[in-house]
């Protein structure tokens, strides 16, 4: 690593933690308001690294490597004295509703690679607290998201009839500046 966790953004920061938890066999992958914030290219901003633990590996495994990398465990976060994001680690099976994400997109950063949600899975998982908690703001970041990145607007739509939401996302199509698919 060439740069010091205090020098990381969010971006290198999560990849720096995800090729440390690979090298242990423990795959993670970026969801949430990080992820939004990626695809909003900063529309919204989080302050916390959601880190979903893919295949559900012993949380020993995790909290020993995020210690070996300098983070301590404080409640339900890690946190590091460099650095004022949190990291969490919720728990698998990593899916959107009730459909599991088999497709997993990756950034190069400096530090490491980030492997996160497709901009797809990550409009699919702001709609689901949409869908079924009525989080207006989590409509919100899945138009940023849809608005500023290419996305398959027919699984989103079949993913939304699927959880039985199509009339929220009429709502959510109507609101989008550019209604068409765009891929």
């Amino acid at each position: 690593m060439s740069k010091s966790i205090k020098d990381m953004n969010m971006q290198e920061l999560g990849g720096y933690i995800c090729d440390a938890l690979k090298k242990q066999n423990i795959y993670v992958v970026l969801s949430g308001g990080s992820c939004v914030e990626i695809y909003s290219k900063g529309e919204y901003t989080s302050q916390d690294l959601d880190l979903i633990n893919q295949y559900n590996e012993h949380f020993k495994k995790i909290r020993n490597t995020m210690k070996y990398l300098g983070f301590k465990e404080h409640n339900r976060y890690f946190i590091h004295k460099d650095t004022e994001l949190f990291i969490e680690f919720p728990s698998g099976p990593l899916g959107v509703g009730d459909e599991v994400v088999t497709e997993i997109a990756e950034i190069d950063t400096e530090a490491g690679v980030l492997r996160l949600l497709t901009p797809t899975d990550c409009i699919k998982d702001r709609l689901a607290a949409f869908y079924h908690w009525d989080d207006e703001q989590c409509l919100q970041q899945a138009i940023w998201v849809a608005n500023q990145n290419n996305f398959d607007f027919d699984s989103v739509k079949a993913w939304s009839i699927s959880e039985k939401c199509e009339e929220k996302f009429n709502i959510f199509q109507k609101r989008l500046k550019d209604k068409k698919p765009l891929i």
